[in-house]
């Protein structure tokens, strides 16, 4: 029996009024595989991630993560059913620490309500401390665990980009798009982003 691809995309285009910035995109990725697109400045890479991920809906063509087709879907929703991304710019929550930025990629996976969190139900205390735990842990996985209580505007750049990846990773992503990780690290930086 035939399983789905991880992602299948068809046939995507997206327009911003007379400009093409996808036409006809096809792609199949198959599950445990790495993909890379590699293109010039303008050539449509962040706009794919866009489509993918529902900040932007294509004006024409359709695409699904595991069978499930996801054209129309609000980017929280898109997480819900499984992809993460990182961003070419960094988006953190600069006045937060760098686990609570992972925590908050949690959110997702979350199960407690606003009355749990009001009350401080024994559940929601223990799901907190799960969150914690796992956000710790993916710090950690990344190389900056020493950082977990630094505020991330204070982190340097490369240290930034590996916060976002274990962000991404905190909603248990089925598929992680990673939109240009390593631009603006030196050497140094990039080699050791590549350790885990």
């Amino acid at each position: 029996m035939a399983t789905a691809p991880l992602l299948a995309m068809r046939n995507i285009e997206k327009r911003f009024g007379g400009l093409t910035a996808l036409d006809d995109v096809s792609l199949t990725i198959g599950h445990k595989e790495i993909y890379g697109l590699i293109g010039p400045n303008g050539a449509g890479k962040t706009t794919l991630f866009n489509v993918l991920t529902g900040l932007y809906v294509p004006d024409r063509g359709e695409y699904e993560l595991a069978g499930v087709s996801l054209v129309g879907c609000k980017p929280h929703r898109v997480v819900e059913r499984g992809i993460a991304r990182t961003f070419q710019n960094i988006r953190l929550f600069g006045n937060m620490t760098a686990l609570e930025n992972v925590m908050v990629g949690r959110h997702v996976r979350t199960h407690a309500g606003v009355i749990g969190a009001i009350l401080r139900t024994r559940r929601t205390r223990e799901e907190e401390a799960a969150i914690r735990s796992r956000s710790r842990q993916l710090l950690d996985y990344v190389g900056i665990g020493q950082h977990a209580d630094a505020l991330s505007r204070n982190l340097s750049y490369g240290d930034q980009r590996r916060l976002e990846i274990a962000r991404a990773l905190a909603t248990d992503p089925k598929l992680l798009a990673l939109d240009e990780p390593a631009p603006g690290m030196n050497t140094a930086e990039t080699a050791q982003s590549r350790r885990p």
